[in-house]
């Protein structure tokens, strides 16, 4: 979890540049460019060329930067979580203990991602019901995408990355 000191560790660079959203967490990045270029592809293709469907996606990516202590990561994503199918209410339970309300094949993913962030492993009942829904190609991509979120995660955290203005963080915040 963060320690508490709001001051980045790194510094964005203040300038956009070229080729580079203008979000904190890549123009930090941008300090080591060839890092910047090859995380943000394989992020990109995570985000929108991979074979999760993109609700799903969102619900891992959420629930993996909630899991991780990283307000920015769920900040960000919260909007892209509604514009991918989440209600505003399953998006603000994400960031809670437990998986209430959630259908079955929701809640394991839910479970998923859970065991992945406090074990470094997937029951075997939780893998039994994921593969009951999920190709073998789709299983690597759900934990590919946990465990790049969980490494975006520590990057954020670790170098303090702010959010933009006008993100929200934490549900309620």
């Amino acid at each position: 979890m963060p320690d508490g000191n709001n001051q980045p560790r790194i510094d964005p660079l203040s300038d956009d540049v070229e080729g580079i959203l203008p979000l904190n967490i890549f123009l930090t990045l941008a300090k080591h460019r060839d890092l910047c270029d090859r995380f943000s592809r394989f992020g990109g293709f995570l985000l929108y060329k991979g074979l999760l469907p993109a609700r799903e996606r969102e619900l891992v990516i959420l629930r993996t930067g909630w899991r991780s202590g990283s307000v920015y990561e769920f900040g960000q994503h919260a909007p892209m979580g509604q514009e991918a199918g989440l209600s505003g209410d399953e998006v603000d339970s994400l960031a809670r203990e437990g998986s209430e309300g959630w259908s079955d094949p929701d809640r394991n993913l839910i479970a998923f991602v859970d065991e992945l962030c406090a074990t470094n492993n997937v029951t075997e009942e939780t893998w039994s019901s994921l593969a009951g829904r999920w190709s073998e190609a789709e299983l690597l991509e759900l934990l590919v995408l946990a465990g790049f979120y969980r490494l975006v995660s520590g990057l954020l955290n670790g170098a303090r990355v702010q959010l933009e203005p006008g993100t929200s963080g934490w549900p309620g915040s």
